[in-house]
């Protein structure tokens, strides 16, 4: 029944008035006049489990696409039906043009525009406008929605968190090529009080800010190049305290009131290019509370201070290092200072046509410092991580064989530094890898071996994972569209002194697409686990999951109206297929 009445809503709706989404508009005039294509397909999944259930034993899923294209703009329908829940799904409100002439592109509804990290990096709904002359001159101006309104019931327990809508507008101007530009950025963005129910006004409170970004990089030598990207923002916590009397014209532009913050954020970069070596050092300062109502999100309160590198020598071997350190607490006002170092370096190297030698290293230091307290010794945060990694590859091809194997090796340690420490939280880990794969080119047959071991030791326990599979994979048919895989794996776990774990399976999958439309698929899995603990009084794999999924996709056009363009095309492509045929057929 509820399946019934949404497939007459879909009808309805299909006539109903909606917004659309658009595209450039210089290409309606090549767009189809009218699309219509969809697709239908079920998705049925069967599951057991002799343990705990922790899914449904059968899940059905039927769904239906239909996207309506006219000139270029869609509308997307959609229907599921899964286990007796019906969801359907019709065009959202809205809407986005982009027309462009020559060096001018316009913004209608729904855009986003290019600004500052700092100034700006969400979309806006609304208009704006931008040229770019693709040499030097480039600027943009825009107006819209930055934000809707969430204006839920308060006395709803499930209410959604309450926010104002937020209406911004800004610009951008920029001159310069690649190697040398200066660029200024300027938002202007705020909350619209009445937007939001009364009730959750006491609670939210209704902010703006103006923020102004500059963004240049200067190439004194063809070997070096400086960039820097810097904003100041002006930030009214509540818009609804009192207003601060400032001398100058500066409150004709901003409302300064005892809620209004300003912060700075910006960074720079020197990068040197020589020798076959490129090196970037670069420096971050972000202010507390440093806030852009343009922005999503933005981490504050902290500097950091980094350095990379990497080249090739000899054309065969390539080398890489970095290193970044960072601090918050800028104003001293936190507890403590946190600072984190991170570091490492990595090395390749190709001998001959069929090995490969990878090897790396990473750290990461964490300590405290003082701030408002003065650190403890026996309470100091100090950990630090140290990871290093091998791994060779070899691979090598005839006309009937193709092999490749590789080897991985990996240490990590984890340790707590603090000289009090009883390393309870202490954990050093080993793993080993290596795998095989072999293509046989004949039977169109692909064989891949994999094992692997790791080992990780903490305070009085260690913990051990051996796992192996074997995979089987071959196409049929003489367009290769029926595939079928197979795959075995056997593994073991064990925390010493507590539980021994095996388990063995495994799994195929067969998939087959008639008429390029049609799309059949089939996979399923088979696994026995249990608790082979001697000590236990239940040593064998008296655990079963096996799961079984059937699928079908059927894709179709059911109505195209081509443009003239398009038409043509199409002629001239059958053209030239015929003339392609006739002169096959005159060589033979």
């Amino acid at each position: 029944m509820k399946a019934s009445k949404a497939i007459w809503m879909l009808m309805f709706m299909a006539w109903m008035p909606c917004a659309l989404h658009g595209q450039n508009i210089d290409q309606i005039k090549n767009a189809d006049p009218l699309v219509i294509t969809g697709a239908v397909g079920t998705q049925n999944t069967y599951h057991y489990s002799s343990g705990t259930r922790y899914s449904s034993p059968l899940n059905n899923t039927i769904y239906a696409n239909l996207n309506i294209s006219i000139y270029g703009f869609a509308m997307p329908f959609s229907l599921y039906y899964t286990n007796n829940n019906l969801d359907f799904n019709y065009p959202q409100i809205s809407f986005n043009l982009t027309p462009s002439y020559k060096n001018w592109t316009g913004y209608i509804g729904e855009s986003s525009m290019s600004m500052s990290s700092y100034v700006m990096n969400m979309s806006f709904s609304g208009v704006g406008i931008e040229y770019n002359d693709g040499k030097r001159w480039r600027g943009g101006i825009f107006y819209g929605r930055l934000r809707k309104a969430i204006n839920d019931d308060p006395t709803d327990p499930f209410a959604r968190t309450p926010q104002y809508k937020r209406v911004g507008w800004g610009f951008k101007a920029g001159y310069g090529t690649g190697k040398n530009y200066l660029d200024l950025y300027m938002l202007y963005a705020y909350d619209c009080l009445n937007s939001l129910d009364e009730r959750w006004r006491t609670r939210i409170s209704p902010q703006n800010d103006v923020v102004v970004g500059v963004k240049g990089c200067v190439t004194p030598f063809s070997w070096m190049n400086f960039t820097a990207n810097a904003a100041t923002s002006v930030f009214n916590r509540d818009t609804r305290a009192e207003r601060v009397a400032v001398e100058g014209s500066f409150d004709k532009v901003f409302d300064v009131r005892y809620s209004t913050l300003m912060r700075f954020a910006g960074d720079a970069n020197m990068n040197l290019s020589f020798s076959g070596f490129n090196t970037s050092l670069s420096y971050r300062f972000i202010q507390p509370d440093y806030t852009s109502l343009g922005n999503y999100y933005m981490s504050n309160n902290y500097h950091s201070l980094g350095v990379t590198t990497n080249g090739t020598l000899f054309r065969k071997l390539s080398l890489s290092a970095t290193f970044n350190g960072q601090a918050d607490n800028l104003t001293k006002e936190q507890m403590y200072t946190t600072k984190g170092f991170i570091y490492g370096s990595t090395a390749a190297i190709r001998i001959g046509e069929h090995l490969s030698l990878a090897a790396g290293y990473n750290g990461y230091l964490q300590c405290q410092g003082d701030g408002l307290c003065v650190v403890n010794d026996t309470t100091e945060v100090r950990r630090v991580m140290n990871s290093l990694n091998f791994t060779p590859s070899y691979s090598y091809d005839t006309e009937t064989l193709g092999h490749s194997a590789s080897i991985s090796a990996s240490y990590t340690e984890n340790k707590d530094l603090n000289r009090f420490a009883t390393g309870e939280s202490d954990v050093k880990t080993t793993a080993f890898g290596a795998s095989y794969g072999m293509d046989i080119h004949p039977w169109e047959l692909n064989v891949g071996v994999s094992l692997s071991h790791q080992q990780s030791d903490g305070y009085k326990t260690r913990y051990t994972s051996e796992v192996g599979s074997l995979t089987l994979s071959r196409s049929f048919l003489q367009e290769k569209n029926l595939s079928v895989s197979l795959t075995g794996t056997m593994a073991y776990n064990e925390v010493r002194r507590q539980s021994k774990n095996l388990s063995m399976g495994g799994s195929f999958s067969l998939g087959y697409t008639l008429a390029k439309v049609h799309v059949f698929s089939a996979s399923g899995s088979f696994n026995k686990f249990g608790d082979v603990n001697i000590t236990k009084t239940r040593s064998n794999l008296d655990m079963t999951d096996i799961s079984v999924s059937l699928n079908y996709a059927y894709t179709f056009s059911l109505l195209t109206i081509k443009s003239k363009a398009h038409k043509q095309q199409d002629a001239e492509k059958r053209e030239k297929e015929m003339r392609e045929k006739v002169e096959k057929a005159l060589k033979e």
